[in-house]
């Protein structure tokens, strides 16, 4: 589903991605950690396009997508959601939705429909399988923390995505929010066949839902395998997880 070789990212001589490499099979939960500072989001925010890398490669779908614009990778089928909530907060848990919705149809540049007719079974149908169907007339920012970002998983997920992205979806998340995020990634893979990767220092949750794990440390990957395999290795120990300890 996505591969990444050699990527390298520099700002003003400072090297935050020195050798990056990751696989992503189909149908599969990766998780990425590491310190601190490792490049994570870096990584993800090249994937997406937010970021031009200096070189390297990623291939999505056997489809070169290095340095695309982020709308044209979205439009290949890979979206994702922030470290940080990204949502419209004065429109609408239905409106947000909604735009994703729209967007993946190409009715966005069809200027004389309006727009709040547009989809709203299909809208509908992701806010109830998300949970979020009794809030669909309410503000976005009269939700909880946690709704706020369940809701951002949807509309990631409204683009009907082949690949989510999940930047640290638990952080400054209570244990029972965590738990519905947890149970919700489960219910996309397993159910849904959705392929994932994700950020997240929380390792009970990492080593609960992911399939595979790559460990990024200073930029470089020094390690991609089976969660056991990440947590017998000296040098992941050395690097990250001795440091939790």
């Amino acid at each position: 589903m996505l591969q990444v070789e050699r990527l390298k990212k520099a700002f003003d001589g400072f090297q935050a991605i020195t050798d990056a490499n990751l696989l992503v099979p189909n149908g599969e939960v990766v998780a990425v950690i590491g310190p601190n500072g490792a490049g994570k989001s870096t990584l993800f925010n090249l994937i997406t396009g937010h970021l031009k890398a200096d070189s390297g490669h990623i291939g999505f779908k056997s489809e070169e997508i290095t340095n695309l614009a982020p709308h044209k990778i979205c439009h290949k089928g890979l979206s994702r959601s922030f470290q940080l909530i990204n949502i419209f907060s004065t429109l609408t848990v239905l409106e947000n939705v909604q735009i994703a919705v729209i967007a993946k149809h190409n009715f966005d540049r069809k200027l004389f429909r309006p727009a709040k007719k547009l989809l709203v079974e299909e809208t509908l149908a992701v806010l109830e399988s998300f949970g979020l169907i009794e809030f669909k007339d309410q503000s976005c920012s009269s939700l909880s923390y946690g709704d706020q970002k369940v809701l951002e998983i949807a509309i990631a997920l409204g683009s009907k995505p082949k690949l989510l992205l999940l930047d640290e979806p638990t952080a400054g998340m209570s244990p029972d929010e965590t738990r519905r995020i947890v149970n919700l990634i489960k219910k996309l893979s397993q159910e849904e066949g959705l392929s994932i990767l994700l950020t997240e220092h929380d390792m009970d949750l990492v080593f609960d839902v992911a399939q595979k794990i790559m460990v990024l440390h200073q930029g470089c990957t020094i390690a991609q395998g089976l969660p056991e395999d990440i947590r017998n290795d000296k040098s992941v120990q050395s690097a990250y997880l001795g440091e939790a300890g």
